[in-house]
This record gives structure tokens, C-alpha cells and sequence, in this order.
């Protein structure tokens, strides 16, 4: 694949001639999720087996405009002329599966992911170093939306005070409650735990929810954590304690989710904010 120094070159030529032309440019950068593991459990030798079959995954997806590039040890970019925002998210969905289905046979023990990230010109940004800059800030926002890691396991309870058994996992109250744990209690939990407070902001983008079924509303998504979502919205009577939505999230699907309301806070403006736990 060609290497980092030719990126920077050809990328600065590319962008200029969409300049010029008044075509869109689409930048995806890639990186593998859970690489250094690889080495680790299995040495370099295998680690490098698996780079080869990323490039080879990306390779198999170029059009003769198109170009691929590895820009560092686990971190691959491609080049995509006169190509919008769906086009590049649609052929990076593709290659996250088909990376998915050949390394499977490896049977590896743990998700290594081909993790995304894009920009486009002129829609993101008409620099070079700003749409690089967007397309790092959207692979990281996807690593923290894509987690897949399960919940730590819940404590025992007497019996009485809840149901044995439930199917309801809740997200904690907004950041500035009353009832949410300072920053320095936050850092001192387990890993497993602080993930659930974990939350990536999508203010300022154009992320939204569908809610309901036929009759649809909207509302905007302020942000997303492990255990649920952030909602604002100017009739927040109009949310039943439980519903059905679809979130519309930069860089992902749209994704189907069950949400049950457990608080509700001021937002912008005289809206509202909705905080949602995911029910499974």
C-alpha cells in the first residue's frame, strides 16, 4: 500500500483539484480496534498476517480513482473522489463486515474491528489538516459507540427489594444532577463500571431521533452513552414512560432501540431534556 509521505502528497493534489472542479472528496481513515491484543496474546508474525489481510480488504473495494493508503502501524486511510457522506459511510460500513467475515475463520477469541472515520469536502471542512482532524474526531466517537464489552455483572440484592430477575438496564442522571458521583469518585471505579458513565457528546451535529410508530416525532439527540441517550425536545409529555426510536447518529445506521424515560431536566431554550435508558 502506499505509505504516509505519499497520503500527504497526493491528498494536497486531490483536494486541490476538487477545488477546481467543484467535485466532493471523501477522506476515511481506519484503524484496528484492539490491535496491540493481537500482538500480545499472539506475537507480531500474526499481527502481521492481519494487516495484510486489512489492506487486502481495502484494496478489493477501490475504484480505479480511488486510493488506499497505510499511514501507521495499525491505521489505514482511503481517498475517495467525487464521493458524498453516504457513499463513503456505506463502502466503510462494507469493509468493517467483510474485514469481520475473513478474519472469523482466526477464530482470535475477542472483536478485532476495523474501526472508521470520514470527512468530506467541502461539507466538513476545505483544508487538508481540518478534514483529517474530523475524520480522527469521528473514528473515536464511533470506538466509544461501538462498544461491545457487556455491563459488569449487577451485585446481589436481598430479596424484596427488586425483581430476581430484569431486563432493563438504566443509565445514571445527567452530568450536573444532584445525584451524579463527583469526577474523582467517577475515576476511582473499575474499568468495567466507569464505562457505563461514559458518554459521547452529539450537540452540535445533526444526530436525531425518530420516536414512535406511524405517527413519528422528532427530537433532537444530545448525547449517547453505554446504557442509553440524551433527548431534547420542546413536548416532552408527548414521550410515554416507554417508546420506541430510531436514532439517527454522523458516521452509523440508523439504529433501532426500545427507551424507557427516567429523568427529565431543562434544556435550551425552554425545550427539555430527556434522559432514556436502553431496554433489552
Amino acid at each position: 500500500m502506499y505509505n504516509r509521505r505519499f497520503f500527504d502528497d497526493y491528498f494536497e493534489k486531490e483536494l486541490n483539484r476538487s477545488i477546481r472542479y467543484s467535485h466532493r472528496l471523501a477522506l476515511v481513515v481506519f484503524d484496528l480496534h484492539r490491535f496491540k491484543e493481537v500482538n500480545d496474546r499472539y506475537g507480531h508474525p500474526q499481527g502481521d498476517i492481519l494487516l495484510q489481510m486489512a489492506a487486502a480488504t481495502l484494496r478489493k473495494s477501490m475504484r480505479t480513482s480511488d486510493y488506499a493508503f497505510r499511514i501507521g502501524g495499525d491505521e489505514f486511510a482511503l481517498l475517495l473522489p467525487q464521493s458524498d457522506t453516504e457513499q463513503a459511510a456505506a463502502l466503510s460500513r462494507r469493509l468493517r463486515a467483510a474485514y469481520a467475515a475473513a478474519i472469523e475463520p482466526l477464530q482470535l477469541g475477542f472483536p478485532l474491528v476495523l474501526d472508521y472515520g470520514l470527512s468530506v469536502y467541502p461539507d466538513d471542512g476545505e483544508r487538508q489538516e481540518i478534514l483529517i482532524r474530523v475524520a480522527d474526531e469521528r473514528l473515536y466517537q464511533l470506538k466509544n459507540l461501538a462498544r461491545t464489552e457487556p455491563p459488569a455483572p449487577a451485585a446481589a440484592v436481598p430479596a424484596g427489594t427488586r425483581p430476581a430477575a430484569t431486563t432493563e438496564k438504566e443509565v445514571p442522571p445527567p452530568v450536573g444532577s444532584l445525584s451524579e458521583p463527583s469526577l474523582n469518585a467517577s475515576a476511582k471505579r473499575p474499568t468495567s463500571e466507569r464505562r457505563q458513565w461514559e458518554r459521547v457528546s452529539l450537540a452540535g451535529t445533526r444526530a436525531y431521533a425518530l420516536i414512535g410508530e406511524g405517527v413519528e416525532r422528532t427530537a433532537r439527540v444530545l448525547d449517547l452513552g453505554y446504557g442509553g441517550v440524551a433527548l431534547e425536545t420542546a413536548r416532552p409529555e408527548e414521550l410515554e414512560e416507554s417508546f420506541n426510536a430510531v436514532l439517527h447518529v454522523p458516521i452509523l445506521p440508523p439504529v433501532r432501540v426500545s427507551l424507557r424515560r427516567i429523568y427529565l431536566g431543562q434544556g435550551i431554550s425552554g425545550s427539555s431534556r430527556v434522559g432514556c435508558s436502553f431496554v433489552t
